[in-house]
């Protein structure tokens, strides 16, 4: 056994591993081109598509070397049929850089931009698709991550579907965490990657999706030769494999880290999530921190934290002490508002909280910090 220090990650994801999911990297050098391999991989993209409760016949999992923006970058220039355009419901710093990555493939695209300290307007989505009925992608973040907004998709995907549209979302930091239906939710295409809610290792992302409509886009325009859903589907489809070389550790780890999903259960899963997230807001209310999202729009996964008006507040040095003691704070993503972020994800639980919050108490007190607020 290895004796493996401990890292209480209170950011966005990476999150907080198991010793066990560490572990699961160590194993014996393989190909990735060994049949043995295709297998488990095989699994897992099965596996995949049960966390999400999709009918294997209908959905289908495709696996993708990179961090979370490759699946937006590859489901947003692979789906995307020559003619039409995305709709992109934007909220937050997530939905902002679909944009961005709308920009930069020159694909048409309408940002629906809101605020970000609140939920999208649904009669303003029905509005933009009655407009445009040469919209034929709908785009949004299930939960925004840069503020703890919990977007409403379901109706969204309803939406999307009664005019003709698909529907994909970014389920990157609520899938495993939050239960999610595709089917029942709407949702034609989400995403994740492995480090977030399945609380594996990074490397590995993947697109969770129907089948006819990868099948289809084979005949989309080609905007990415790495980055094409259909490409990578395909090459799955005849030979087991990869186009490009996985990313064989994380592999391992994710797989250890589904074997600990099920054995929790998802329903259990999310109970853990909420009462860290509930022994958050307990601790910052303590202290007399605010939080700048109302709470019956937050995910139960993320809660952005106001800066206090003290001169002496010092987001680095709080930062840097809390590290010091084993904690990870993260900033804010607000570009209006001056936030830092404590989340809820990974293998952590209410004690982990407890202790979080001496830490945060003794470097605001080394460095003479008052929670005070300036009305």
């Amino acid at each position: 056994m290895m004796n493996i220090k401990r890292n209480v990650l209170l950011n966005p994801g990476p999150a907080t591993t198991t010793d066990s999911v560490k572990l699961a990297q160590v194993v014996p050098d393989i190909c990735p081109r060994e049949k043995e391999f295709a297998g488990m991989m095989k699994s897992l993209r099965e596996d995949l598509v049960k966390v999400v409760h999709g009918n294997p016949e209908e959905y289908t999992s495709v696996l993708f070397t990179g961090s979370g923006t490759i699946n937006i970058d590859i489901c947003l220039n692979s789906l995307l049929p020559e003619g039409k355009k995305i709709l992109v419901v934007n909220n937050g710093a997530y939905s902002s850089r679909a944009v961005e990555i709308c920009q930069y493939y020159g694909m048409p695209h309408i940002d629906l931009k809101s605020s970000v300290f609140d939920v999208p307007d649904l009669k303003a989505v029905e509005q933009a698709l009655a407009d445009n009925p040469d919209v034929a992608v709908v785009y949004t973040t299930h939960h925004e991550t840069g503020t703890g907004v919990l977007n409403p998709i379901r109706e969204i995907g309803a939406q999307a579907h009664r005019h003709g549209a698909i529907f994909v979302c970014d389920t990157t930091s609520s899938l495993g965490m939050i239960p999610l239906d595709v089917e029942k939710d709407n949702v034609d295409f989400c995403m994740a990657s492995a480090q977030k809610g399945l609380m594996a290792m990074t490397g590995l992302s993947f697109i969770i999706g129907k089948r006819a409509i990868i099948e289809a886009s084979k005949d989309y325009p080609k905007r990415s030769y790495y980055c094409n859903l259909f490409l990578q589907y395909d090459y799955f489809e005849k030979t087991g494999q990869m186009h490009f070389t996985p990313p064989v550790q994380t592999i391992y780890s994710t797989i250890q880290a589904l074997k600990e999903y099920w054995a929790e259960g998802e329903t259990e899963k999310f109970a853990r999530h909420h009462r860290v997230f509930e022994a958050i807001h307990k601790g910052l209310a303590e202290l007399g921190f605010k939080n700048v999202i109302r709470r019956d729009i937050q995910s139960g996964l993320v809660v952005s934290v106001l800066y206090p008006d003290d001169e002496h507040w010092d987001f680095d040095k709080v930062h840097d002490y809390c590290y010091e003691h084993g904690f990870t704070i993260y900033p804010g993503k607000i570009s209006t508002t001056n936030t830092f972020r404590l989340c809820s994800l990974g293998a952590i639980d209410v004690k982990d909280i407890e202790d979080f919050f001496v830490v945060l108490k003794d470097a605001l007190d080394k460095y003479h910090i008052k929670v005070i607020y300036n009305e």
